[in-house]
């Protein structure tokens, strides 16, 4: 799979395409993909969904993706680090948006699907990033003091959004297979040590604890185990390239017994030791 190297901490660029021409790909930064105009389909992290005008996709360096066009479309891209989110987006936020601001770059509260469901949000968004494309490419005066402010307020607006997960979760369990709905929930919630105990995601899938690892392991040729250790692999990944968390942390937060069974599990599905992988690919 490509992967799409930017070394710079702020970019916001606007592209238009009626065939979608880049190959599946993921970054080693994050980006909020803005629909201006348009139709077709998201393909990430092997789920697809439909996007239209007014639409954002909130990704992560870990997520892949990919679009097929319907009607010639219009991205506004705005791509970003997390050193870009710490030194202009979490200064004077109350400490209630930065803890959410942090679990959703944590992946905690992951949506597939736009970001943005309230008509005069998407609309309010949409003008917002046009501002912001308008600043980054203009240079004036004071430029970068707006540029903050837009974009803090097209976070904001969008943590606003995503917070209301009711419309998410009744979109997935109306369009999504049970296999696909337990995999998203593990995905979302993998470094919640609980729900990741085999009784509880059987209970939350209205399973037996013994037929849920049967089910999982006919469906997709996998274990319920190495499904969780495999998400809690990307999500080491991320955290190694994307957090200031040392290899220790990293491995209590993902609830494995020490640092030594993380290096191991970690090499068996990486070949290469923790370290190893971020400093080659930082």
């Amino acid at each position: 799979m490509k992967r799409i190297v930017n070394f710079n901490s702020f970019n916001v660029f606007r592209i238009e395409k009626e065939i979608w021409d880049i190959e599946y790909h993921n970054h080693n930064f994050y980006e909020l993909i803005i629909i201006e105009n348009g139709k077709g389909s998201h393909h990430l992290n092997g789920i697809t969904f439909p996007y239209q005008k007014g639409d954002i996709f909130l990704l992560r360096p870990i997520d892949a993706h990919e679009f097929t066009i319907t009607n010639k479309t219009r991205f506004i891209y705005i791509k970003f680090t997390e050193e870009y989110i710490w030194g202009n987006l979490l200064t004077n936020k109350k400490n209630e948006l930065k803890k959410v601001i942090q679990l959703l770059m944590d992946d905690r509260t992951f949506v597939y699907e736009s970001g943005i469901k309230n008509k005069s949000d998407r609309e309010h968004l949409l003008k917002l990033s046009q501002m912001l494309l308008h600043e980054f490419s203009h240079k004036s005066m004071y430029n970068k003091e707006v540029m903050a402010d837009l974009f803090s307020a097209i976070f904001t607006i969008l943590i606003r959004n995503t917070m209301n997960t009711s419309t998410n979760k009744k979109w997935i369990s109306q369009n999504l297979s049970k296999i696909d709905r337990i995999l998203y929930y593990i995905n979302v919630n993998i470094l919640d040590a609980d729900k990741m105990k085999i009784e509880n995601l059987a209970k939350e899938f209205l399973l037996s604890p013994n037929y849920i690892s049967i089910y999982i392991k006919k469906q997709t040729g996998f274990s319920i185990q190495q499904h969780i250790m495999l998400y809690k692999v990307k999500t080491a990944e991320k955290l190694l390239l994307q957090s200031s968390y040392n290899i220790n942390e990293i491995a209590d937060k993902l609830g494995f017994n020490d640092t030594s069974h993380f290096n191991k599990i970690f090499r068996a599905y990486k070949n290469q030791s923790p370290s190893t992988y971020k400093k080659e690919n930082k």
